[in-house]
């Protein structure tokens, strides 16, 4: 994997402790005495692949500068129900404050990189590559795509600026598809141009126009291996739309490229993960 989105991190650990603490935490503020360090342990109550460790570590160490984070695994490895995932010793009442936060951010990262390695793990084999798509928590995507590559999927473009993907209603807006793709060529040289086609009909204009990849939009398999062989390696292939972890098999045997899929990021199930002082 490329190296954690630190700075990304840091604001994103930044923006949720002001809005979860704002002016303090009554409740800690009020019960906990002050001083004195206490140790917990961050538990995984079920099994999954982990993620978000170092951004737990730093909500813990920007409430005390003195916190130990002790991370018994890293992003990426697979942990057990039970299994204690990092240890910290720190001010009982950064613990109790910074509790929330952090587990916020590990099981929200831990369940996109689980569900990632579901879909991995089913395409095992094919060449398949899964991917994610820009259906991200706004202000979280460089974590959720980097959770996506603990999993062991693949990143998609990271934002509109850095690839040119076509889409139906750039299609209408520039006239059709060879109008398009002709545009994107002259305006964005030197990259790559996808484009995203819904019929068979719409994928010989891609083919046509030179595009780079082709975008089969919610096809069915029937027609997926009507448009795959139609291509015949004339370009690459992405399947997008609907994809499940029943269907992705099926898919990626195809002989498709790369299958991009919204749910990894856009509705997933946390890990459950918990916070236990000793």
């Amino acid at each position: 994997m490329t190296g954690f989105p630190e700075g990304a991190a840091r604001e994103a650990v930044a923006r949720a402790l002001a809005e979860d603490l704002g002016p303090g935490d009554v409740t800690t503020l009020a019960t906990v005495p002050a001083g004195g360090p206490s140790r917990a342990r961050i538990i995984a109550r079920e099994a999954g692949i982990i993620a978000g460790l170092p951004a737990a570590q730093m909500v813990f160490e920007t409430l005390d500068a003195e916190a130990a984070f002790r991370a018994d695994h890293r992003d990426g490895d697979r942990v057990s129900a039970g299994e204690t995932v990092a240890g910290i010793e720190a001010l009982t009442a950064a613990i109790l404050s910074g509790e929330r936060t952090a587990l916020n951010f590990l099981q929200r990262m831990s369940g996109i990189a689980t569900q990632t390695a579901r879909y991995v793990a089913a395409v095992s084999g094919a060449k398949a590559k899964i991917l994610d798509t820009r259906k991200t928590a706004p202000g979280l995507r460089a974590l959720d795509k980097w959770a996506v590559r603990a999993g062991g999927g693949q990143n998609h473009r990271f934002g509109l600026y850095d690839g040119v993907l076509i889409k139906d209603n750039h299609l209408r807006a520039a006239g059709g598809v060879a109008a398009a793709v002709a545009a994107a060529r002259a305006g964005a040289a030197g990259k790559t141009i996808e484009v995203e086609v819904e019929d068979l009909a719409q994928l010989d204009e891609a083919l046509a126009a030179g595009a780079d990849v082709v975008l089969l939009d919610n096809m069915d398999l029937e027609r997926l291996a009507a448009a795959v062989a139609r291509v015949a390696g004339r370009a690459k292939t992405e399947v997008s739309g609907g994809v499940t972890l029943e269907t992705v098999r099926a898919i990626a045997e195809l002989g498709v490229d790369f299958i991009s899929i919204g749910a990894l990021t856009h509705s997933v199930r946390a890990l459950d993960i918990a916070l236990e002082l000793e």
